[in-house]
């Protein structure tokens, strides 16, 4: 039977309005957007004035959602065919669950609120998109890719074209404007404030990557979209590029004008002209710490992100290419903490081969094999803060550390992993792994027991065993390394750490 084309939808619940794309998707995967809407709604000005989201605005939002529900149901789309994402504003609400609660209860829309990474990871895939191989330069040269948003600004820095760092930081224009509101309210404050937070910034982002360095300037918000349609010339359909020096006579210009001003002069809604200037200042600030000469500016958003994850399904060389980024983020936490790489690497490629040999033992799929991945890379990066009880270190390091691609829940069992990669088992008394789901506590012990088999192998910190062949027998398996070598010490290391992988698949595990 062929295949029909598909119509999904993505609305976005952002800190200034609520947007909605609707898409055709058709057999092989491409997409169209048929459809666009969108509506001012003043969410994160009482979230991050109040903490919660107030009564008028909750009503506003409903009604702009039941205005949507009555759009979509004129394209006749399913409900498992709409998704509905939240960002900074209803992550930072006290009230969110009230508010998520009531929207399903009202309209029958399930909202997802979505962290700060997951924000980065949409946006990668977008901008991705939206380059096309057009701007070949970024996987050649540093890059940076930057949104500022209402309540938080996105930030994502890569070294050729691979993921050193990705950030959600908490400055956004709602925040900005009201932290310059409580002083002077002057666009001269405005701008002292800015070039302050935007210092600090670089001081934390130029201990993964030297910002001098970045060449290629990629900006994603709405506020760059609206300089664009005005300086901007074409790259493709999806992205145009400003010069540099028309970008900053652009912004000088208009920094000093009041929100009216922009109105008038910009013809722009009210809801854009209150965080314009903010937002493109917070740009030019960002872009005279790199050696850009010119701006970027993808037309598209997160929705586009999530509408090319809802088209594209488990397209392996999409998957495949974002999971080498998740292990190049992985692999500059890593460096910032002066991990030993030679050792990291190598005990990684054994857990990994052990992992693939192992599949009908552990049952686990692609995804945990790249949660192993990035726990063989950082099992040892507690060793910067104090060899004794490094384990423990290693997992308080990755639990408050962001890894792009990975969510929360990610991290937690990641954390958990590097956690028990030496000394004691888990047990009731260890808070962190007893919270996690039984499913998720499964994952850590299939994991970490691989993972302390993996290390032993490399006991010396020497890789000396570069390549291992696994046998299985009735109760144990053997591994067999290739070429001579003196395991006294690997054997040692067995016999410590070998234990948990008993008890978690049945079989002794020996060293031939």
């Amino acid at each position: 039977m062929e295949k029909k084309n598909r119509l999904v939808a993505v609305v976005e619940i952002g800190s200034t309005g609520i947007r909605l794309v609707v898409a055709e998707i058709d057999r092989d995967g491409f997409w169209r957007v048929v459809d666009k809407a969108g509506k001012p709604v003043a969410l994160g000005r009482d979230v991050f004035t109040s903490g919660t989201i107030s009564r008028e605005a909750m009503l506003a939002c409903l009604g702009v959602l039941h205005g949507f529900r009555e759009l979509l149901k004129g394209w006749g789309i399913e409900d498992d065919e709409i998704r509905v994402i939240a960002t900074s504003a209803l992550r930072e609400a006290r009230n969110r669950d009230t508010f998520v609660d009531r929207v399903y209860l009202q309209t029958g829309f399930r909202v997802s609120v979505v962290e700060g990474i997951e924000e980065n990871r949409l946006m990668y895939l977008a901008v991705r998109y939206a380059l096309k191989d057009d701007r070949p330069q970024f996987t050649r040269s540093n890059s940076i890719i930057i949104e500022v948003g209402g309540g938080s600004t996105e930030i994502m820095l890569l070294r050729r074209g691979k993921m050193v760092a990705a950030h959600s930081v908490r400055l956004g224009t709602i925040l900005i404007d009201q932290q310059v509101g409580q002083a002077t309210g002057s666009n001269r404050y405005l701008a002292r404030f800015l070039a302050e937070s935007v210092r600090n910034m670089r001081e934390s982002l130029s201990a993964e990557m030297d910002l001098s360095h970045v060449r290629t300037f990629i900006v994603a918000g709405s506020d760059a979209r609206l300089a664009a349609a005005r300086l901007g010339t074409e790259v493709n359909a999806e992205c145009s590029v400003i010069e540099r020096a028309a970008f900053d006579a652009f912004v000088e210009k208009i920094q000093n004008y009041t929100v009216e001003e922009c109105v008038q002069k910009l013809r722009i809604p009210f809801a854009e002209a209150e965080g314009i200037i903010p937002g493109l200042l917070a740009y030019k600030l960002f872009l005279e710490c790199t050696a850009a000469t010119e701006i970027l500016v993808p037309n598209v958003s997160i929705r586009e992100g999530l509408l090319i994850t809802l088209a594209s399904g488990v397209d392996p060389e999409l998957q495949e290419e974002f999971f080498s980024q998740v292990i190049a983020s992985a692999v500059s936490l890593g460096r910032k903490y002066r991990f030993d790489e030679a050792h990291s690497l190598h005990v990684t490629r054994l857990a990994l081969k052990l992992f693939d040999e192992l599949k009908a033992e552990h049952g686990l799929d692609r995804r945990a094999r790249l949660l192993l991945e990035v726990s063989g890379i950082l099992h040892d990066v507690g060793m910067y803060i104090r060899s004794s009880g490094h384990h423990k270190h290693s997992q308080y390091i990755v639990a408050n550390s962001e890894i792009f691609g990975l969510h929360r829940d990610d991290l937690d069992i990641v954390s958990n992993v590097v956690r028990y990669h030496r000394k004691a088992s888990p047990n009731s008394t260890h808070i962190a792994f007893i919270a996690l789901q039984r499913e998720e506590r499964m994952i850590v012990l299939k994991l970490a027991a691989i993972l302390r088999v993996a290390d032993a192998l490399d006991r010396g910190h020497s890789q000396r065993i570069a390549e291992i062949a696994v046998e299985r027998r009735t109760d144990t398996i053997v591994l067999r390394p290739a070429g001579q070598h003196d395991l006294t010490l690997e054997r040692l290391g067995l016999e410590e750490k070998s234990d948990m992988f008993q008890d978690v698949y049945g079989y002794k595990v020996i060293l031939s």
